[in-house]
Order: structure tokens, then C-alpha cells, then sequence
């Protein structure tokens, strides 16, 4: 049996849960931004609270949800008068409790209707989107109660990390910014607070209050990593994403050739030696033509609240000394780990409308390139993000493996706020 009959088996095997109940992802489907890309990456059922008016008005209308808004709202005044110096106070007005959580969830499961707004938002958007592609619940009500349920704890995690202090997956690189020990720091959160107050943004829907304490936490931060050169597809990517249909992919082996990121040591250094080394590599294979693209992943990771992006400096790299043509590379500026490199690679060609059916190439550095292969890699993987965004197929050399996409990559991953 040829590779790519046993891929296509692989893939009609992998979506069969999903085509039973019509929840298959389309690539045509175009993601609704909202009020800033780091929300709608992170939350976009609450994305779609907020942006589709019919929904909106549902929610803000209902008389149980209305209880919680206001609830959320009276948070912030008494916090700001009685909390002081107690930084928590503050904070845990805002998360959602578990009986909140659940008591919401009851009530979408109540409001929906396959005929009404959030029947629509359902089949309309949420399904399509694939952004809660590892929901595999038994209705499409159940699903909206588990969307919903995600998004809420993704809130709360983003409070407790960049409010709280609490230790994010990876604290050498995503921490807080503050001391959360310093005599200063309840003074921080009083005025956040107090914005947060003072601007109303959601007010009256239930989640309002909570997503955009969250949201102004991560600005204090500076921790806007997740909306980096968005929208890419008018940005950093427009040479690239036009040529896509121009392109005759039967004269391709591969769709693309990953190159994962590789962060410096020092806060003065732009590209690191292996940033340099894997683009050599990933460019030796674009010139044998085996595909029309090198997609270049890596965000703003080493040092801590690095200035620079290991994408963009790959792609100049790329560009400037390997003469590599701008509408030949892709920009993934997201990527924090090998892990998300595999899996923001599918998206976005998944995004850019790429054959989701033809295998890919990741080429790097000797070490790196059998680490991937590794099960080790395949349970961090599972550990990290709860699904593997690849499978493997041959090893071509010391340094180039192929892997084909797994379209459970599209899944918003709700404990990383800073690449979701």
C-alpha cells in the first residue's frame, strides 16, 4: 500500500467522529477576530458571544445570565472600595467559581435551540472553525457547554497566572512580570481593576467583566505575543498566501518545509547559530524544489520578554544572505516550543487554504530532528496540548523526517494564553 493511500485511510479514520455528526473543520471558514487577536485566539466562543449580534442580544436578555453580568460588575465596584491591600481579593472576584461555571453552562445548554442564535453559532461558526476540534460531545449542545467550560477556565488560568502570580507550563519564559510580593504590586492591581471598572467593556454580558480583567492583565504584562504581526495574512505572509492558488502542487513532493525555531542566549543577539544552521538546511531542500514553501516557526521565547521574534529573523535570514524569494516563506511568529512548531505548521497551512492531504517536511539540526521522531516526543505532546498534530512519515536523512497533519492541531490550547 502507497504512503499516500495509508495517509488517506489515516485521515478518513481520524475525522470518522466527527463526519458522523457533521463536525468536520472547513477551510474556507474565516476566523471572526472581535475586539483583538489575543481574545479571539484564547476565547473565541466568547469571541462569538461578543460579536454576532442575535447572540449577543440572546445573552444579554436572559434573565438568569443577566444575574451573573451584574454580579461580575458589583465584583468590581466593592473590590475597589473594600479589598485594599489584599491583591487576591481583587482577582477572585473576577474568576469564575465552578458553581458559576456549571450553573452557565446549564443555562446555554437551556437557551439553546438548533433554530435560534446559538443553534446557529454552533454549526456556523464553532464546528467550522475547528477551535474546539477535541470536543467530542454527544450533541451540539453538549459541545456549547463544553466550549464554554474551556473558555471559562482558560479566563481564570490567564488571572491566576499574569494577576496572581501563579506558575505558568513554563516559567522561565511566560511568568509575571511583577513581584506579586512587592509592597507595590497591590497598588498595580487596584488600578487595573479599576480600569477595568471604569471602561465597562462587556458589562452586561456574563463573561464580560471576567475575559476583559484577563485581557487587561496581559497588557500590563506586555504579554500580547499571541497577536505578533496579526493579521499575517495582510502582513508578514501576504506574498506567500497569494501565490497559493497559482501554485500546481503535483509538482511538489511536500506542501511545506518546517523549520523550527531556535532562541538566542543573550538579549543582543537577533538569530541564534541554530536558527541559522536549520534555515541552511530547510533552504538546501526549497532549492531541490521539493516545496513551493519553508515555513519559518519560532515566537519572541529566549531570553525571557526577548525584543526579538526567531521567525522574522529566520525569514531575513532566509531572504538577505540564503536569496530565498519573500513569497517562498511563511512566518510562524507564535511558536514557543518544538511541540507548537509541528502544530501551528498545520494550521496555518490548513488556514491558507494548503493540501491538508500531502505530507510536509521538517528540516533542522541532527539532534532536534530525531527528537521529534522520539515517543518522547509524542507523549510531551499529549502532555502539553492533549493530541499529537502530526504523523510521522520516512526519514529522508540526519536532518529531514516527514510528518503529515492532524487537524486536531486547530484545537485552542486554553493553559497558554501567549500561543493558544
Amino acid at each position: 500500500m502507497t504512503k499516500p493511500l495509508i495517509f488517506s485511510l489515516f485521515m478518513i479514520l481520524s475525522l470518522t467522529g466527527f463526519a458522523q455528526t457533521g463536525r468536520i473543520p472547513k477551510q474556507d471558514y474565516q476566523l471572526i477576530t472581535g475586539h483583538s487577536f489575543v481574545q479571539s485566539k484564547n476565547w473565541y466562543l466568547l469571541t462569538l458571544f461578543e460579536s454576532i449580534p442575535d447572540v449577543k442580544s440572546l445573552l444579554e436578555k436572559d434573565s438568569e445570565l443577566a444575574v451573573i453580568a451584574g454580579m461580575k460588575s458589583r465584583g468590581l465596584e466593592t473590590s475597589v472600595r473594600e479589598c485594599k491591600n489584599d491583591f487576591l481579593c481583587y482577582t477572585s472576584k473576577m474568576k469564575f467559581s465552578a458553581d458559576e461555571i456549571d450553573a452557565i453552562g446549564a443555562r446555554l445548554e437551556a437557551l439553546y435551540s438548533e433554530s435560534n442564535a446559538l443553534g446557529k453559532l454552533v454549526k456556523q461558526h464553532l464546528i467550522p472553525s475547528g477551535t474546539y476540534m477535541l470536543l467530542k460531545e454527544p450533541s451540539e449542545k453538549a459541545l456549547l457547554r463544553k466550549a464554554w467550560e474551556q473558555d471559562a477556565r482558560g479566563v481564570n488560568h490567564t488571572i491566576e497566572v499574569y494577576a496572581e502570580g501563579k506558575k505558568p507550563n513554563y516559567p522561565a519564559i511566560d511568568s509575571i512580570e511583577f513581584k506579586t510580593t512587592a509592597k507595590s504590586y497591590p497598588v498595580l492591581v487596584y488600578d487595573a481593576t479599576d480600569i477595568v471598572r471604569q471602561e465597562k467593556k462587556g458589562a452586561n454580558l456574563f463573561f464580560g467583566p471576567s475575559m476583559h480583567y484577563a485581557l487587561q492583565f496581559l497588557e500590563v504584562n506586555e504579554r500580547h505575543e499571541a497577536a505578533d504581526y496579526e493579521p499575517m495574512v495582510s502582513t508578514v505572509n501576504k506574498a506567500a498566501v497569494d501565490r497559493v492558488k497559482k501554485i500546481d502542487w503535483n509538482k511538489f513532493k511536500y506542501t511545506l518545509i518546517l523549520v523550527p525555531g531556535a532562541g538566542p542566549d543573550t538579549y543582543d543577539r537577533a538569530l541564534s547559530e541554530g536558527g541559522m544552521l536549520r534555515c541552511r538546511v530547510a533552504a538546501l531542500r526549497y532549492f531541490e524544489g521539493l516545496a513551493p514553501y519553508i515555513l519559518v516557526s519560532g515566537g519572541r521565547v529566549h531570553p525571557f520578554k526577548t525584543k526579538y521574534s526567531e521567525a522574522f529573523e529566520m525569514k531575513k535570514f532566509l531572504m538577505e544572505t540564503l536569496k530565498v524569494p519573500e513569497n517562498a516563506i511563511i512566518m510562524d511568529p507564535h511558536a514557543r516550543h518544538t511541540t507548537t512548531n509541528m502544530r501551528n505548521a498545520v494550521r496555518l497551512l490548513f488556514r491558507y487554504s494548503m493540501p491538508v492531504e500531502k505530507p510536509c517536511l521538517v528540516s533542522t539540526m541532527r539532534s532536534q530532528s530525531y527528537s521529534i521522531s522520539s515517543d518522547a516526543f509524542v507523549n510531551r505532546c499529549m502532555r502539553e496540548m492533549n493530541h499529537v498534530p502530526y504523523k510521522l512519515g520516512k526519514r529522508l536523512s540526519e536532518t529531514d523526517i516527514e510528518f503529515y497533519p492532524v487537524l486536531d492541531a486547530l484545537h485552542i490550547d486554553a493553559d497558554e494564553p501567549l500561543d493558544p
